[in-house]
């Protein structure tokens, strides 16, 4: 038989890769809890129409990369290709909508069929957070600086530049939406196939093309800030003073474009240079429309998402794993004293192991193939005297010491994290 392979663009997190995965979520969770965020798990699936409202007909994700199924009762479902859509679903059908201001952070694995490349997956894990009803630019500023602080705590925000645009308000997007349509109109003929598609339905798709044709014709596009009104001025004028007062670093980049109406004013990017061409590790915006459309109230909202895969390939190491103490009885009496010496030591935060059989000699080797920090050896005149033998593998010193004083005794070695 041809063994049994995972799925292609799936991986198993094992090892070194679960525990920088884990870091970054465990990270994210306590940094995001600092600003009084509360976590949320949505299902992996929903009724397709929950992603195909909130990404639009003509986004890649919808027509080309969803895992769209039919499932035995005839319902059109959709593995979650992004978490914003699913939180504001939530939002909606449990009643949230006037308990505002509701702050979200969520992590977990997304979906996209699409060509795996370094750092992405066609399962994928994005961490993320959702700012739900403030809808002051100081708000955007915050969940920024929040961001910004996420990779802060990870270690590698040095590695990383926040790239920072305004899409205006509704008035502004729909003045420059004529202005690329106008524009793009006169080179219709030379421009890909999806994106004479798009230049009717939705022209600023067009800025996301990555076709070499398409690519010429948007560096000599109109800018939105051409185009935008005194409001949206002011809001982009206040979301830089106040990323200014958080003291957050950033670069403006007139490109970052979101294709949908429900986004506003706000898009922004952390990219880095150090994953080649997979840039991007956590970015966002303001998106003060889409709880509408998902049968809600009109609601401003503003959020982000990373990547989990690609932010754990920018930490300089894995976290470090607990040195185990190994305990050791030796002889058949002394089998009830071990488990209550590892009962004792977990208990005390302290990981312990014990292996089921082999000599005194073979448990010794076992202990240094684990890394053992101390072992615990423990036979009948041990048991009869209520102690254990104590050695320390770093300096082989050995000392007996009382069962009731062993977790004490590790921790004042130092050697044992409790």
């Amino acid at each position: 038989m041809s063994a049994i392979r995972p799925v292609r663009g799936t991986h198993d997190l094992i090892g070194e890769d679960q525990r920088r995965h884990a870091h970054v979520v465990e990270t994210a969770r306590r940094v995001t809890a600092l600003y009084g965020f509360e976590e949320w798990a949505t299902p992996v699936f929903e009724e397709t129409g929950v992603f195909s409202r909130s990404l639009g007909d003509t986004s890649d994700v919808v027509s080309k990369e969803m895992y769209t199924f039919e499932d035995r009762g005839g319902d059109s479902l959709t593995l979650r290709p992004e978490g914003t859509a699913a939180i504001c679903r939530a939002l909606v059908t449990n009643g949230l909508t006037q308990s505002l201001p509701q702050k979200v952070f969520y992590a977990g694995p997304m979906f996209r069929y699409e060509r795996p490349q370094k750092g992405r997956y066609r399962q994928f894990h994005q961490i993320g957070a959702e700012l739900i009803g403030p809808g002051e630019p100081m708000a955007d500023a915050e969940a920024i600086t929040m961001g910004r602080d996420v990779l802060a705590a990870l270690g590698i925000v040095n590695d990383v530049v926040l790239e920072l645009n305004t899409l205006g308000d509704a008035e502004s997007r729909a003045a420059w939406r004529d202005g690329l349509v106008a524009y793009f109109s006169d080179f219709r003929d030379r421009l890909s196939e999806d994106s004479r598609n798009r230049l009717e339905r939705n022209p600023l798709r067009i800025l996301d093309s990555k076709a070499p044709e398409d690519r010429e014709l948007v560096a000599d596009a109109p800018m939105l800030a051409s185009f935008l009104n005194d409001t949206s001025r002011r809001f982009w004028d206040d979301l830089r003073e106040g990323l200014q007062m958080f003291g957050v670093a950033y670069t403006e980049n007139p490109r970052i474009v979101r294709g949908l109406d429900y986004y506003s004013h706000t898009a922004f990017e952390f990219v880095t240079t150090n994953l080649g061409t997979q840039g991007t590790v956590l970015a966002g915006g303001r998106y003060d429309g889409l709880v509408s459309e998902m049968g809600g109230p009109q609601t401003p909202a503003i959020g982000w998402a990373g990547g989990i895969e690609r932010l754990a390939m920018l930490l300089d190491a894995a976290p470090a794993v607990q040195q185990p103490v190994a305990v050791i009885p030796v002889g058949d009496g002394a089998q009830e004293a071990a488990i209550r010496a590892l009962a004792a030591l977990r208990a005390g935060g302290i990981r312990a192991e014990m292996a089921y059989r082999g000599n005194l000699k073979k448990r010794m080797e076992r202990a240094n193939k684990t890394n053992a920090s101390h072992v615990v050896i423990i036979g009948e005149t041990e048991v009869a005297a209520g102690t254990v033998q104590l050695r320390d593998l770093a300096t082989g010193l050995q000392n007996e010491v009382a069962a009731s004083a062993l977790v004490e005794a590790i921790r004042q070695s130092g050697d044992v994290r409790a």
